[in-house]
């Protein structure tokens, strides 16, 4: 990843390095988050995969939006992840900060709201409209301050690029995500294997794997809405995947299996990364 960040930075753009520093560090954290979250064995595979998506997917010039949402979901994946309920809920505040932040920088990212208000009413008992109200006040401080802020600097006329209408850009030539298949058909697979042996789970084991579907499903939203042909975007998507795809793996039956099926995903994303130059190459 440091690799990936100081190429970035060679174009001595300030913005691409302010972007680049800050998608660093928030793709650091996610390495953090796979122990944290404890659904891996402390194995290095879903840190292997994490890396060849990383790769696959960063782009130069990368977004500074983007940037800031695979920074702010590794902070709230932390905390949500905590397993103190009671920082857990004393945390919401914070997290509305954090999504306020979020969706100024990238207003396609109101998904995570309502992944955010799933998990409120899924974990909170009878705390759920305090924390919700805890959530929406820690969204509306930073939303006052950066009125304000805005205001003070002279932009006094509102944006309507912060309204998250749904994208006329959805994508429609599937071409350039053929060689994505196999994964595609592996999270389907890995899904489906832990629905079909989902009485052998443990309740932990169930709980934490309905938390990374969720919050999957919640960035696969802003995936089909804002996507189009930026490609970047399937960075938000990396960290879920990897657990789910690592987990699939390690409980096939054969070894054989296991080093097929990760080379497999290798190789399709090395046929993403270098599509065009293999298109170049064939014509």
């Amino acid at each position: 990843m440091a690799i990936i960040l100081i190429t970035n930075t060679l174009s001595f753009s300030l913005l691409n390095i302010i972007s680049s520093f800050i998608a660093f560090c928030g793709m650091a954290l996610g390495c953090v988050l796979f122990n944290k979250i404890g659904m891996t064995r402390r194995t290095h595979l879903p840190l292997f995969l994490y890396i060849c998506f990383i790769f696959s997917f960063y782009t130069e010039n990368l977004d500074i939006g983007i940037s800031m949402a695979l920074f702010t979901n590794s902070i709230l994946l932390f905390f949500l992840t905590d397993e103190n309920p009671k920082l857990r809920d004393n945390s919401y505040f914070f997290i509305g900060n954090i999504l306020a932040v979020n969706f100024i920088f990238m207003p396609t990212t109101w998904t995570l709201f309502l992944f955010i208000i799933i998990h409120i009413i899924g974990n909170s008992e009878k705390k759920i409209l305090l924390n919700i109200f805890r959530l929406i006040l820690g969204i509306g401080i930073v939303f006052f301050g950066y009125f304000c802020l805005m205001y003070i600097l002279g932009f006094d006329e509102f944006n309507w690029d912060y309204i998250p209408f749904i994208s006329n850009q959805i994508i429609s030539d599937f071409s350039a995500l053929y060689a994505l298949v196999p994964i595609l058909f592996f999270c389907v697979l890995a899904i489906l294997d832990h629905f079909i042996n989902f009485n052998k789970k443990s309740p932990a084991n169930k709980y934490k794997y309905a938390f990374i579907l969720i919050f999957l499903l919640a960035q696969c939203l802003t995936l089909v809405f804002y996507m189009g042909h930026s490609y970047e975007y399937f960075l938000l998507v990396i960290l879920p995947i990897s657990i789910i795809l690592s987990r699939f793996l390690r409980f096939l039956n054969k070894p054989w299996l296991q080093e097929v099926g990760l080379w497999i995903i290798v190789f399709s994303c090395l046929l993403f990364k270098f599509r065009f130059l293999l298109a170049d190459f064939i014509l």
